[in-house]
């Protein structure tokens, strides 16, 4: 099942602020984990918790929180090395 993307206000203004191709990269990576949220995306720490994700493309990352109950991944956290 699809799950539906939502964004934190300061992480979706990291996003608008991204090169066009970075952006591109992240938002086909974000489509693979809302099919896939586990496989699609690395665990955050230590822990293996399936609640806390990571996202990587390239050059700029994202901190995911999952919540299985209601179908969402909302983007906590993006972070752009380039």
């Amino acid at each position: 099942m699809t799950y539906r993307l939502k964004y934190d206000p300061a992480a979706e203004a990291v996003y608008d602020a991204l090169p066009q191709h970075v952006s591109e990269q992240l938002t086909l990576a974000l489509a693979d984990a809302c099919d896939d949220p586990i496989g699609a995306t690395r665990p955050y720490g230590d822990i293996e918790d399936e609640v806390i994700r990571r996202v990587v493309a390239g050059d700029v990352t994202a901190l995911l929180l999952v919540g299985h109950n209601m179908k969402t991944l909302t983007v906590l956290e993006i972070t752009y090395l380039g």
